[in-house]
């Protein structure tokens, strides 16, 4: 078979499946005419069908891609370990989150702060959702062009220059935003669940294909005695503490906060972290709430930390496989940055139809993570900020029990809220366009750089004090105010950065020789401390309205 007919047959696999999500999510184009429809459809939602979404969310191209190269760069599975804080977390917003939504009958989970609080928690909390979901989601964008990147160097036989390799993100971000927001304000949130279903299903089919070749590959050359090695050697670790025997406890103790891959990053930071990415984030919570009650609701939430196990577990396992494989294959060709390793196997030695398959499932992860990003932050920006003064909550001083929403008028008001939802999607399409170019700039001159930090890195910053607000208006009645949250808020974030290292990166812009070094936390415990330090903070003011007991 020449490659010219091999090609061909793997753009073809990768036009079915851009057809397959194009004609899926433009099925339900202009059938939603309200907003409930659009954006939470119609609550009628399949929780199994919720479920997928949520993985499709979760598993982005930078996981996709950034988790093999974790397994590839540590050859074990620390990094698996983080799982089980997702799993106490997602348990934890599934009892405490999840039913107040529906109580409330929120289209923006914000709502909920404005009930409990006043109108100025509620846009300071949906301001950091816009504004940090843009960013992330952004940020995370420009991974699925470094398919494209690679695949260029092996044709050419050299890697591009920066700026080609820019011209080549650049080209692959303009054209999955653009496919993806077409088909998301054409049909809303329905669509984004439905096409999430076929990503899902082309991400996992493919990701199994791989490892299947693996090990073939390592069978052929002779190499399944060194992965059995491997496995009795006990270096495939899972559990790491982040402690040395003999060392003093305060030093173990900096160990810990400074260590990204610890049972105690897992255990702690990843479940404030879930907390705050499950439960306070409207692009996540959003699908959620598209379940017909809270309890089905719970169910995805909570099987979707399990399935989290195997994902995990089968992303690190291609990476170390690769490793063994390239230990064993050695090919000088091979590129240095460990999140492009994955995307050349993927071109360089998977059979045809399975590499189109492959390469599908890394455009399938961009796009299932991007369009319900999109919905998310345009209902939120409709709800929260455009409507807010025709969806303002009853906000009696003297806490009397008015209903918690006052009604809006249906039909006109109904049809252009739709459309500002449709409008506002290319608007945040546009901004993350924007974003993943400057991120995929970023990475170009710094090849170093680490995906999965990154991506995390930024709701590290802003997420804790999110969650923090929120804690405040489910755990306590009589805690928290408008304007003690905004200062706790603050406080919160101010934690963050300075033990983050933005002093320091303060001083070296400035050329100023610090007099000491304050410890920087890991990603995983950023949102801890921004939650606790914003907890703790915002219950010092008492609140100024009552909240009666759902």
């Amino acid at each position: 078979m020449n490659s010219g007919f091999q090609i061909a047959i793997d753009i073809a696999v990768i036009l079915a499946y851009f057809a397959a999500v194009m004609f899926v999510g433009l099925r339900f184009a202009e059938k939603e005419k309200s907003l409930e429809s659009f954006a939470l459809g119609g609550r009628s939602i399949p929780w199994w069908a919720v479920l997928a979404s949520i993985i499709a969310a979760e598993t982005s191209a930078a996981t996709f891609l950034g988790t093999p190269g974790e397994g590839y760069k540590l050859i074990n599975y620390t990094f698996l370990q983080l799982v089980f804080g997702t799993i106490i977390g997602r348990i934890i917003v599934a009892f405490l989150f999840i039913k107040p939504f529906y109580d409330l009958k929120v289209f923006s989970i914000y709502e909920f702060l404005q009930w409990r609080f006043g109108e100025k928690t509620r846009k300071a909390a949906s301001a950091i959702f816009l504004l940090t979901r843009t960013l992330a989601s952004g940020a995370r964008l420009y991974v699925a062009a470094i398919v494209l990147a690679v695949g260029f160097t092996i044709v050419r036989g050299a890697p591009p220059t920066h700026g080609e390799q820019l011209a080549i993100y650049m080209a692959s971000i303009i054209i999955i935003t653009v496919l993806t927001a077409i088909y998301t304000s054409m049909g809303g949130i329905k669509a984004v669940i439905w096409t999430d279903c076929i990503q899902s299903t082309v991400m996992f089919s493919g990701a199994i294909g791989a490892i299947l070749v693996l090990l073939s590959e390592l069978k052929s050359l002779g190499k399944l005695d060194t992965l059995n090695e491997l496995i009795n050697s006990g270096k495939l670790s899972l559990i790491t503490s982040g402690t040395t025997a003999g060392e003093s406890f305060s030093n173990n103790l900096v160990n810990i906060f400074t260590s990204e891959y610890t049972i105690w990053a897992a255990l702690v930071g990843m479940t404030f972290t879930t907390l705050a990415t499950h439960g306070t984030d409207q692009d996540m919570v959003q699908r959620m709430l598209t379940a017909p009650d809270y309890k089905r609701s719970r169910l995805s939430l909570v099987l979707s930390g399990i399935a989290d196990l195997p994902i995990g577990f089968i992303f690190l396992t291609i990476g170390i496989l690769m490793s063994l494989y390239f230990q064993a294959h050695n090919d000088p060709n091979l590129p240095a940055k460990t999140n492009e390793v994955f995307a050349y196997f993927i071109l360089q030695d998977l059979p045809v139809g399975l590499r189109g398959l492959l390469i599908a499932g890394i455009f399938a992860t961009s796009m299932g993570s991007l369009s319900a990003a999109l919905n998310a932050l345009a209902t939120s920006y409709t709800r929260d900020w455009h409507k807010s003064s025709r969806s303002r909550l009853s906000d009696t001083a003297n806490g009397a029990e008015d209903p918690a929403f006052e009604e809006v008028s249906a039909g006109e008001e109904e049809s252009a809220d739709v459309q500002v939802v449709r409008r506002f999607t290319y608007v945040f399409a546009a901004l993350m366009i924007v974003v993943a170019g400057a991120t995929a700039y970023f990475v170009i001159e710094h090849p170093e750089s680490r995906i999965i930090p990154i991506v995390l890195g930024i709701f590290g910053y802003t997420y804790g004090s999110l969650l923090g607000i929120f804690l405040v208006g489910l755990l306590t009645k009589n805690r928290g105010n408008d304007v003690g949250n905004l200062i706790a808020m603050g406080v919160g974030f101010a934690a963050v950065a300075v033990l983050s290292g933005l002093p320091d990166m303060i001083c070296q812009c400035l050329s100023i020789k610090a007099s000491f070094q304050i410890p920087q936390i890991a990603f995983p415990f950023r949102i801890f401390v921004g939650a606790l330090t914003t907890f703790g903070c915002a219950c010092l003011f008492p609140s100024l309205k009552r909240a009666e007991s759902q």
